[in-house]
């Protein structure tokens, strides 16, 4: 099997387990195995499944940015999946979200960052931040396709990042306060609440130190890929969990709580 039959089978299957929400055994585990090269050429496929079922494309998770969780998953290195008009909320009109459409879901507070322009890798943080109209805490719900979130990061990406649904939180103008930001990204510290009883803390240097390093790093990976597109102006990108991923469940509320950033708490419930 040629590597366009091979992308092609392992995205019409990864996107039938993303649509009847089951779970399937790992690719790289399989005789055939997957590579990350490999898995990259299948994220152009999935996207393609998506637009034809009359999504648009928001922007771009950032996966696996807090080194943290690089020992628990045995990866190594960020990678990024795609989010839709279907699974893109505002927080505001979206408190709560149902968990029967996701497979075992977990729960990351995260920083989030609408593009006016498109980021280039070599662009110090003055550069960055002149192509981020917008930054705003926000929740990923991740989901794992894959048996008790055992995968590799072959995987991850066939499964377009385990990317579940984006819940964007009230969004703050980057222009007013370009000289605070990069160091406020750096060094604010967050408490993730189940319920009202305190479950992870985290802070903005767990994700590549910044999260204004996640866009940097998202702006390698998708300049040198030939085939995927670039980040673009209108792209929402989600730049990776502040703490680890907590598994939810229905009647449970969640609150994130930020210090040392001028940014709200907060709230998400599940059903």
């Amino acid at each position: 099997m040629d590597i366009e039959q091979k992308a092609g089978t392992i995205a019409n299957e990864a996107f039938a387990a993303i649509t009847e929400h089951r779970q399937i055994p790992t690719f790289s585990s399989r005789p055939e195995g997957l590579t990350l090269a490999e898995a990259y050429r299948i994220a152009p496929l999935i996207r393609a499944r998506f637009e034809g079922r009359g999504e648009k494309i928001t922007g771009r998770k950032v996966g696996f940015t807090n080194r943290e969780m690089w020992k628990l998953f045995g990866v190594d290195s960020p990678v990024w999946g795609y989010t839709t008009s279907r699974t893109t909320h505002e927080l505001a009109s979206t408190p709560v979200i149902g968990v029967k459409n996701l497979v075992e879901p977990r729960i990351e507070p995260e920083i989030m960052f609408g593009l006016n322009a498109a980021p280039l890798p070599d662009m110090n943080e003055t550069a960055l931040l002149e192509c981020i109209e917008w930054v705003a805490l926000g929740y990923e719900v991740v989901q794992s396709i894959f048996p008790n979130w055992k995968f590799a990061a072959a995987d991850a990406v066939a499964a377009n990042g385990v990317h579940g649904a984006l819940l964007v939180g009230p969004r703050h103008a980057i222009a007013s306060r370009k000289v605070a930001w990069p160091r406020e990204l750096s060094t604010f510290t967050v408490e993730l609440y189940c319920d009202g009883q305190l479950s992870q803390r985290g802070e903005g240097a767990l994700v590549l130190d910044s999260p204004l390093q996640a866009l940097r790093h998202l702006a390698e990976l998708t300049e040198r890929d030939p085939h995927n597109p670039p980040l673009s102006a209108g792209d929402i990108i989600s730049t990776g969990t502040l703490t680890l991923a907590m598994p939810v469940a229905a009647g449970q509320r969640w609150t994130t709580k930020v210090v040392g950033i001028p940014l709200e708490d907060i709230n998400l419930g599940f059903e």
